[in-house]
């Protein structure tokens, strides 16, 4: 009996490894030119994941020696108090990227306090002024982290983008349309044909199912199935889902959106979750904030 070959398992935490590796030697020029990048990041409520987030972020950035500000502010913090504290880091000279965790509490215009920070500050890279740099093919933006990190993925793991078809499955503006974006640029890392498809998009696995690169970023657990893969594809996973299991001591398990048991006999390689695309945000992230550290370096 021939026993089938598993996919190559792409792995998140040894790629962001290499970035900050390359990250580091990027940080200790800096320092010597005076200059330590800094990162502010905002936290309104007590949400257990965006605080989980906010440590890991906080972490990240004392190990690299990054100058980190962690502002946590109660729920109750109202739209003009936020607003008053992003205008402070906007001018604090010793912070060059700034983030307002996702999602603040229901009375907070997400969209308003996005506008409000200077795009050059703005690491997460929802600005609508980095948005359009995004679309122009301006290298001066900002690109979101998770697109950013899947990219990366891709190039590390030897995966070609330049010609290949690339069905993009959701269009989030946090990672469907920017990843589409990215990867449509005319670049040695873009090149590629993108198909942006939805849970509502007809023919869904026709149409994934022709495609030599598969992004799942649509939020639903397990959605993607091996018949909406060809033999041979990349899957890329960015989903993080709470499924309920009552076999887990904490009454739930972590399932991306691709139902990996059956595509990862199916795909030549494969991102797990967790482990794949998470550690690569995070990584992204420190990225963009010694860009941004770089280039204000440039500007004074």
């Amino acid at each position: 009996m021939t026993h089938k070959r598993m996919a190559k398992l792409i792995d998140g935490r040894i790629v962001a490894e290499k970035v900050y590796t390359d990250l580091r030697a990027d940080i200790a020029e800096l320092k010597t030119r005076g200059v330590t990048p800094g990162l502010a990041v905002v936290l309104i409520g007590d949400d257990p994941a965006s605080r989980a987030y906010v440590r890991s972020k906080d972490k990240m950035c004392r190990e690299l020696g990054l100058h980190s500000v962690k502002l946590e502010l109660p729920a109750s913090t109202t739209q003009s108090e936020l607003l008053k504290r992003v205008g402070e880091l906007n001018r604090d000279s010793t912070i060059h990227g700034i983030l307002v965790q996702s999602p603040p509490p229901g009375h907070i215009d997400e969209a308003a306090i996005v506008r409000a920070l200077d795009p050059q500050k703005d690491v997460d890279g929802f600005h609508p002024e980095n948005v359009a740099k995004l679309v122009l093919e301006d290298a001066s933006g900002f690109v979101p982290c998770t697109p950013l990190g899947v990219q990366r993925l891709l190039l590390e793991s030897g995966v070609e983008i330049n010609g290949a078809h690339v069905a993009v499955l959701g269009r989030s503006m946090i990672v469907g349309k920017p990843l589409a974006l990215l990867l449509m640029q005319k670049n040695k890392n873009g090149n590629a044909t993108v198909t942006v498809v939805h849970s509502r998009s007809r023919d869904l696995p026709q149409i994934t199912g022709s495609a030599d690169i598969v992004v799942a970023a649509i939020g639903r657990a397990e959605f993607l199935k091996a018949d909406h893969i060809r033999e041979g594809a990349v899957v890329i996973d960015v989903g993080i889902n709470r499924v309920e299991d009552a076999a887990s001591p904490r009454g739930y398990r972590l399932a991306g959106d691709v139902a990996f048991d059956e595509v990862s006999k199916k795909a030549t390689a494969i991102t797990p979750v967790p482990g794949g695309v998470g550690p690569m945000t995070i990584a992204m992230l420190m990225a963009n904030t010694v860009k941004a550290a770089r280039q204000s370096a440039v500007h004074t």
